[in-house]
């Protein structure tokens, strides 16, 4: 049966970045080894951070070490299993297909390189400013070209994708993974979102049955 979020008037798919199609874990891992800690102390406090609703970059300030650089290199192999067939099924269902996070500037030249091809990539880096601001998503807006209740944001955490988007008239999917997804699964304001799940593979699913 199909969704009604995926077949009334939906003209664009756009996807967060980090842990929606990219899994971060080797990138905070290398990041807790460049500031001399474990990733597992990084994690726990990363964990309570966000539990807590604060900053996540606090946590260096917690551990008492200087931040390190963030990698900015995304590989093959940091990709979630589920990505790039989901973009694909978006794409072949006739959405106008959009990648957008709060990113570095050479993100869409490296989503490109591994394969992705979509209508619109774009970065916090590139746009100068970042989610959950609502100049963020009507900067998207204004780059796919239609209306927000035709564009649906896919994303994992309920802060930076779901309020936002969903306050600027977007459609909202809220995947449940990653350190933010699994924590923002229980909070009360999931419930906006319009569709959730817990891997790309049911929404590629939804869409191959639109």
């Amino acid at each position: 049966m199909s969704d009604p979020q995926l077949s009334h008037g939906l003209r664009a798919v756009v996807f967060d970045v980090g842990e929606t199609l990219v899994d971060e874990s080797r990138m905070w891992a290398g990041r807790a080894a460049a500031a001399g800690v474990t990733p597992f102390a990084l994690m726990g406090v990363l964990g309570a951070l966000i539990e807590r609703g604060e900053d996540h970059r606090r946590a260096w300030e917690i551990l008492g070490v200087s931040q390190p650089p963030a990698p900015t290199c995304i590989g093959p192999d940091d990709l979630y299993p589920d990505a790039l067939e989901c973009l694909h099924a978006a794409k072949a269902a006739g959405f106008i297909v959009g990648i957008a996070g709060n990113q570095p500037a050479d993100t869409a030249e490296q989503l490109l390189a591994l394969g992705f091809k979509a209508d619109v990539i774009a970065s916090s880096a590139e746009w100068g400013v970042s989610k959950p601001s609502e100049t963020y998503f009507a900067k998207l807006i204004d780059a796919l070209g239609v209306q927000p209740h035709e564009i649906m944001y896919v994303g994992d955490r309920v802060d930076n994708d779901i309020v936002p988007a969903h306050s600027v008239g977007l459609r909202t999917a809220f995947i449940r993974r990653g350190p933010w997804g699994l924590i923002h699964a229980g909070q009360p304001e999931v419930c906006i979102a319009d569709l959730q799940f817990d891997s790309l593979s049911e929404l590629t699913a939804a869409l191959r049955h639109r």
